[in-house]
């Protein structure tokens, strides 16, 4: 059984930054696509960065570009993001969500993801 568990979330300030992680297991997690997402609160979930199975190919939504870092340790099975600057806009749950796309550039769009952890709350008063 796949399972994808986030952590590292919580309450920062505006122009503060934290690290979230997610580690995996039930999955082969070298050969997966991984991506994060979120959902602010009565939004729809939305894209916010993604990492090929190697780690060598990286994607963000733009308005996260310059200011978050997504990266992954394929020996622990575990991927991150750091999150620099952070605004009150960005208050939502962040999911960890992974894809047996092996493609190039990683996808974006939520449907092409076939495993996601329970999310994890981040809370940027101003």
């Amino acid at each position: 059984q796949v399972q994808l568990v986030e952590s590292g979330g919580g309450l920062v300030q505006a122009g503060g930054s934290l690290r979230l992680s997610c580690a995996a297991s039930g999955l082969t997690f070298n050969r997966h696509t991984m991506g994060w997402f979120r959902q602010p609160p009565g939004e729809e979930r939305e894209f916010v960065a993604t990492i090929s199975w190697s780690g060598g190919t990286t994607r963000y939504a733009d308005s996260v570009n310059d200011r978050f870092t997504i990266s992954r340790d394929n020996a622990k099975n575990t991927m991150y993001l750091q999150m620099n600057s952070l605004k009150p806009e960005e208050t939502a749950v962040y999911y960890c969500a992974g894809s047996r796309s092996r493609r190039l550039p990683p996808p974006s769009a939520r449907s092409e993801y076939n495993y996601w952890g329970q999310g994890t709350q981040v809370t940027v008063s101003s």
